[in-house]
């Protein structure tokens, strides 16, 4: 995963690294196809762990800052806030600062303050999103090692001949042939088969 954690350093955006992640986990790490196209696209929109990380912890420093006292059911409502307002986040660069505005405010903080960190954020944007593309890959991992007998089962269903249920043999046997029917009807003839099939073929003269 070194490639796509140094991608995502440079580009700070876990979905323009979702190429780079596909490649890692697929070729460098041997997670299967069938896991890393589902897990790592899901994880690229709603698994912020490092953009929850960092809302909660600027949270509690422009509490800090602000000399504002936070009790416990106010730092966990920073937690469940900051893990909540990360899965809305879009996987862009610095869009951690807006959702934070609703993490601040959740707790009575100043919305205002946000600029306090804005100098340092495209630094710390780029760490962040280095902490959801690891997390995307161990997920992958996990995922993959959890679904091992399902995967397995799959593998062994796809290599045995599944007969095709389209393929009908239309065969008739001379017994059928000499008890079918013809009789002329509006212009065409009228088949009654003797499997209480019935068609009309017709024909213009």
């Amino acid at each position: 995963m070194a490639e796509a954690l140094l991608t995502a350093l440079m580009i700070s955006s876990s979905s323009a690294t979702l190429p780079v992640t596909f490649k890692c986990a697929e070729e460098n790490n041997r997670v299967d196809k069938r896991i890393t196209r589902f897990v790592l696209p899901v994880g690229a929109t709603i698994n912020m762990d490092g953009t929850a990380l960092y809302e909660a912890v600027a949270a509690i420093f422009i509490a800090q800052l602000n000399d504002y006292p936070l009790d416990v059911g106010q730092i966990i409502t920073i937690s469940v806030t900051s893990t909540a307002a990360s899965i809305g986040a879009a996987g862009v660069p610095q869009a951690g600062l807006v959702t934070m505005v609703i993490v601040l405010t959740a707790v009575g903080l100043p919305a205002d303050d946000v600029t306090l960190i804005l100098a340092v954020d495209w630094l710390l944007d780029r760490f962040r999103t280095m902490v959801n593309v690891l997390g995307d890959g161990v997920g992958a991992g996990v995922v993959e090692s959890l679904s091992k007998k399902e995967l397995q089962q799959m593998d062994l269903s796809a290599e045995e001949n599944i007969v095709n249920p389209f393929a009908l043999e239309c065969k008739l046997s001379d017994t059928e042939d000499q008890e079918s029917k013809k009789s002329y009807i509006n212009g065409g003839f009228a088949v009654d088969k003797t499997d209480s099939i019935s068609y009309t073929q017709t024909s213009q003269f």
